[in-house]
């Protein structure tokens, strides 16, 4: 596939909003029946999809050791994520195109912005992919015995990261209905949880609401570090914009009811186990979830079920995630900024960026489990809280300088006050992020962006030469 919108180093970056790119438009004839665009319904299930993995079923254990508190750093992050979520609905108001984050930050301060944040949303896109596969090979095991031999679990890992990646491959279509289902069935056991153990709530396992020394403002601080990774994939629709129907509508709604929708389930559920598992054995617990049924409804049937919902949870995340680790790149690629293979488009999925991606991340879960240290892969991990607020906050930086530079075709005065407040919530909210991530993760994913920085000079050089 040839690239397309092309600018040359020298040419300041394009200020009209350029049509978005949709399957059903691409040159290359790729549309047919195995393209489809997404409505709201599929687009909201990919943003719930992509926030709630697999994490929500560890959440619970692993803020209780800071108590009740933590309950208030969910709502303060819930506050951040839902301003950030009104910020990426109104920049797909000004363009729907695929590519979000990148499509803002290039449009708004030039190509070097532009590239930056589809380079680091690209890493956080791979390494997270491997990261979630290796952790449901952990709830796999409950069901099916594969943790006791290497291999195995190595085997399990790729096999749970390359079945979605052949749906993706497969078209949109299926994509969109691998997203529905799964999203459909992990919130079975969540609702279960979240709203059933409303019933079986006892306050006094609630424990203290501020456990250990240390004032609030810092227990909440560091729950909220804990926490960060919950609402990663708020920017899911704007992502896939090109592949929504009337994205200029629906990117915005799907984004926020999906965001609302996750952070509801998230402060229910984590409520409902705290209100139903006692704090003490809260603390100590590997599977929350499970002893929350098992405290609603006795027995030991809860660790199936559960291990169940969380496979099905985090398959349908990965779903989600390796149709949006190809997005950007595909639309960085279609200006020039990335390799041209990139931009190569079959049944309206980017083939070629599904395919890289999945091997990068096998092949750093394949290193995972021969290195036989989980510590140099739980660096990488965190790296992706750095590299995941990079597009965060440009795309911020995007509004803010829109709303600023007052023009009357991208700003809409009567809503100037109300989107400048919310602006200036995400910035926070993004810059809080990068506080949380630590220092360690904040050196190692400044790394990754310099290592990106030479990718850029060289396809800079490369688009002056063919511009000569």
């Amino acid at each position: 596939m040839h690239v397309t919108g092309t600018v040359p180093p020298s040419a300041p970056a394009p200020r009209e909003t350029p049509a978005a790119h949709t399957p059903a438009e691409d040159p290359t004839g790729n549309s047919g029946r195995h393209t489809r665009r997404f409505g709201l319904p599929v687009a909201t299930a990919l943003v719930m999809g992509n926030i709630i993995g697999g994490g929500i079923f560890l959440l619970p254990a692993s803020v209780a050791p800071y108590g009740t508190v933590s309950l208030v750093a969910f709502g303060v992050l819930t506050l951040g994520a839902i301003a950030l979520a009104l910020v990426f609905g109104r920049l797909a108001e000004r363009n729907p195109s695929t590519g979000g984050p990148y499509v803002y930050a290039r449009e708004a301060f030039g190509d070097f912005a532009g590239f930056l944040a589809a380079w680091a949303y690209w890493i956080t896109t791979w390494v997270s992919n491997a990261a979630l596969a290796v952790a449901a090979v952990g709830y796999l095991d409950v069901l099916i015995p594969v943790n006791g031999h290497r291999w195995t679990a190595c085997l399990a890992a790729l096999a749970l990261q390359w079945l979605p990646a052949l749906a993706n491959f497969a078209g949109t279509r299926y994509v969109g209905a691998v997203q529905v289902v799964a999203t459909v069935l992990k919130f079975v056991p969540l609702l279960l949880v979240a709203v059933g153990g409303l019933f079986f709530f006892d306050p006094r396992n609630l424990g203290p609401f501020h456990e250990g020394g240390g004032s609030t403002i810092g227990a909440v601080s560091a729950a909220a570090a804990i926490l960060l990774f919950s609402y990663l994939g708020v920017e899911s629709a704007a992502v896939s914009a090109g592949e929504v129907k009337d994205a200029r509508r629906n990117v915005g709604r799907a984004t926020v009811i999906g965001t609302t929708g996750a952070a509801l389930v998230y402060l229910l559920g984590t409520l409902s186990v705290f209100g139903t598992v006692a704090h003490d054995r809260l603390v100590k617990s590997t599977a929350p979830f499970s002893d929350a049924v098992n405290a609603m409804f006795g027995g030991s049937w809860g660790g199936w079920a559960v291990a169940l919902a969380a496979l099905v949870s985090m398959t349908g995340c990965l779903n989600g995630w390796t149709l949006l680790s190809a997005q950007t790149p595909y639309a960085a690629a279609r200006d020039g900024l990335f390799p041209a293979a990139f931009a190569r488009r079959r049944r309206g999925v980017p083939t070629f960026g599904v395919a890289v991606t999945v091997v990068l991340a096998s092949l750093l879960t394949v290193y995972n489990y021969t290195s036989g240290s989980a510590k140099v892969f739980e660096v990488l991990v965190l790296v992706t809280t750095f590299t995941a607020t990079v597009p965060y906050l440009l795309a911020t930086a995007a509004q803010i300088f829109h709303l600023v530079s007052g023009r009357r075709e991208r700003v809409d005065r009567a809503r100037l006050v109300r989107d400048a407040v919310v602006a200036g919530g995400a910035a926070a909210f993004s810059l809080w992020l990068v506080a949380g991530a630590g220092y360690a993760a904040v050196y190692q994913g400044v790394l990754f962006l310099f290592a990106g920085v030479l990718v850029y000079a060289v396809m800079a050089a490369r688009r002056s030469r063919a511009a000569a």
